[in-house]
């Protein structure tokens, strides 16, 4: 099912400026809960799902948004990015899979290959030349309980690499501006849950690095497409997962290690699931879900 504003709750498509901290509400909506945005490479639109849909959003001030086709694709959650033309888009679905789908809807087929019951793929990534794409993958331990770890896997279609095989939570990863690495977020380093920090390894699953080594929760890195400074979502200490309707920090961390706050916003998930920034890497977009 997806997931639905609640009484007095709307959704706001706001564009950050990095620079000035200033703030433009590009859509609002009080009636669907939409999630996730992404921006298209020529800087004209921003994409974000909802209802288990797909739509678009001219950035310049479209009026409403207009739904893309996904054709025969099962309902989506909030994983999707979109190809440097603008010509197709990769989204994660309800069934567990991830597909390719022309955004005038002609051509739609499946990426990821058939795992056991209750496996599911979720996107994050798409590498700068576009022939992989980064994706968390949920497997159910014997107890039902979810084991999460980062993978690549050819556009095409193929064979996985695992980029990490381990018990720790890892979530949340792209690609860095030079394809080299591969950023993400993992609860490894502490011996509670609620510790999610962020990190960066390469993409043969060596040189493993700590980035942040704070007491909140952070979570999604999403490098801008001019070098690699971090946007990031910072939960309250001890916040398991990525929940919705919380007070959250967009935070920034530039290559030197510094970290600022850029935004306080009511969300969470939904909020900055996916690569968000803006082409020139001057700004970037995310949802926020106020309430009254």
């Amino acid at each position: 099912m997806a997931r639905v504003l609640s009484a007095n709750q709307r959704a706001n498509l706001n564009v950050l400026d990095i620079e000035s901290g200033a703030v433009s509400t590009i859509y609002a909506s009080s009636t669907m809960l939409f999630e996730a945005p992404n921006w298209t490479r020529d800087g004209k639109w921003l994409i974000v799902n909802g209802d288990g849909l797909l739509f678009r959003i001219a950035v310049n001030g479209g009026s409403e948004l207009e739904q893309i086709s996904l054709g025969e694709i099962p309902p989506i959650n909030n994983d999707h990015v979109v190809s440097a033309d603008g010509a197709t888009v990769y989204v994660s679905s309800t069934d567990g899979h991830i597909y390719a789908a022309a955004v005038d809807g002609s051509v739609q087929r499946r990426i990821t290959n058939e795992r056991e019951a209750g496996y599911r793929h979720f996107l994050h990534g798409l590498s700068p030349d576009e022939r992989t794409l980064v994706y968390t993958g949920m497997e159910p331990r014997p107890d039902g309980s979810p084991r999460w770890n980062i993978y690549t896997i050819p556009v095409a279609g193929g064979t996985e690499f695992a980029i990490t095989d381990d018990e720790f939570a890892d979530d949340g990863p792209e690609f860095s501006t030079d394809g080299a690495s591969i950023y993400f977020n993992s609860e490894r380093g502490s011996d509670e849950p609620g510790h999610a920090q962020l990190f960066r390894v390469r993409t043969d699953a060596t040189g493993l690095e700590q980035l942040t080594h704070d007491e909140r929760v952070n979570w999604f890195p999403h490098p801008s497409p001019v070098d690699e400074t971090i946007v990031y979502v910072s939960f309250p200490s001890g916040t398991l997962g990525h929940p919705a309707d919380v007070d959250v920090h967009l935070r920034l961390l530039d290559p030197s290690g510094g970290i600022r706050d850029l935004a306080s916003v009511f969300g969470g998930q939904g909020t900055m699931n996916v690569p968000s920034w803006s082409p020139d890497g001057r700004g970037i977009a995310y949802v926020e879900y106020p309430v009254g």
